[in-house]
């Protein structure tokens, strides 16, 4: 511990004990407080003598720390000259080496620089090459791409006039469904399409007239339970489009609900009177709605029209329905034509069974020559052997020793 701390210590010390002695002293008895007061001024006169001495002694501290200092900085700059001088005197040398090391150094780079050069230049032309190639195969590329995306513009501009056909066709469509005779010839025209494309032509009548003197758009020619069954196209779309056109009053849109649920029962009524007829046609009729969403509306919203159309035998079918029915009808079709062939696939049966059986014999006796086939080529095989046997040891007998002959042993 440095000089001037110990001094402080000792004075932080000295402070302590003087203070506990303070303390004591002030809580004394009242009978000393005059003794008291004079040791009380005498301890600060100690104290304030011990504050002087560590004073000096600070002093003393600081001019010993400020002559150290100076010699040492006197230690230093005789130091500093001294390495300044051994680095001059030793500038000289290291110069004639670093020249020296320049010089080696200057011809090995210079080398290394040729070798460099050599080796770049013949890596360039490599790069050279290998980029006029890829140039060259970038070209094809691009002329195949080219070639391609002129294609491709000719297949787009084709598309475009289809598209230009098809808009023209939805306004001819459009025109067709705003009048309703066209609308009911479209309908025709769609059920005929899905019904010839479910069943053969033999199966379905167009335009049939009935005994009552009615004219169905179609029958279908089903066996019996079911009979045949008609098939009336409707396209109730005028009433629909109105009342589900969001820019109409509330009451507009009301007033055309109500005439909407009106047509379908007047058509389910039609449809019941005329085209179901007992001992003649199927005990219910299709009626078919070439719109798939004038058929989400009436079971989605009209349950009532569901109902009436169940109770008069009438059912409701829109394309994707149609659909489903007409296939039920293919199956039922495919069902009859395979009962009326039943006899007839019974005997083609028979008669197979006929052939197999004598297949089966005629395989019998195939299999008993091939077996015995196979005994008498094992045999040939034995003598073969026994042959090839004798063949081999004449082959080795000396012409000196003719008793070495084998014997002949009989074959087996």
């Amino acid at each position: 511990m440095s000089a001037h701390a110990q001094a402080a210590e000792r004075t932080r010390q000295v402070e302590e004990r003087l203070v506990q002695t303070l303390t004591v002293l002030e809580h004394g008895e009242k009978s000393q407080n005059h003794q008291n007061e004079q040791l009380r001024e005498f301890l600060l006169q100690q104290l304030d003598r011990a504050r002087g001495q560590a004073h000096d002694d600070m002093n003393k501290l600081s001019e010993r720390f400020a002559d150290l200092r100076t010699g040492l900085e006197r230690r230093m700059g005789d130091l500093q000259t001294q390495v300044l001088e051994r680095l001059a005197s030793g500038t000289q040398s290291m110069g004639k080496q670093v020249a020296e090391s320049l010089t080696n150094s200057t011809e090995q780079l210079t080398k290394q620089v040729e070798k460099l050069t050599l080796t770049t230049d013949n890596r360039l032309k490599d790069i050279s090459n290998q980029v006029d190639e890829r140039l060259k195969q970038g070209f094809e590329k691009t002329t195949s791409t080219f070639t391609e995306v002129v294609k491709r513009l000719a297949l787009i501009d084709e598309a475009q006039k289809r598209i230009t056909e098809l808009s023209t066709n939805v306004v001819s469509l459009q025109e067709i469904l705003s009048d309703k005779r066209s609308r009911g010839a479209f309908g025709e025209v769609q059920l005929e399409a899905l019904v010839r494309n479910a069943l053969p032509d033999q199966h379905v009548e167009w335009q049939y007239t009935l005994s009552n003197g009615t004219r169905v758009d179609c029958l279908l020619r089903l066996p019996p339970p079911t009979g045949d069954v008609c098939i009336d196209a409707k396209f109730p779309l005028e009433n629909f489009q109105a009342m589900t056109d969001p820019q109409r009053g509330e009451r507009d849109r009301l007033e055309s609900s109500r005439r909407f649920k009106q047509d379908i029962k007047k058509h389910l009524n039609d449809i019941a009177d005329k085209y179901i007829i007992p001992d003649e046609t199927a005990i219910g009729a299709i009626m078919f709605v070439p719109a798939e969403s004038i058929f989400a509306e009436i079971h989605a919203h009209h349950a009532d029209l569901v109902k009436q159309a169940h109770d008069r035998g009438v059912w409701i079918c829109s394309p994707s329905t149609l659909m489903a029915v007409l296939t039920t009808a293919r199956a039922v079709l495919r069902d009859d034509a395979l009962r009326k062939q039943a006899g007839k696939l019974r005997q083609y049966l028979i008669e197979l069974n006929t052939e197999f059986d004598r297949f089966r014999t005629r395989m019998d006796k195939l299999s008993r020559h091939i077996e015995s086939a196979h005994e008498e080529t094992r045999k040939v095989h034995i003598t073969a052997d026994k042959i090839s046997k004798r063949f081999a040891a004449i082959e080795q007998v000396q012409t000196d020793a003719p008793d070495a002959l084998p014997t002949h042993t009989g074959d087996d």
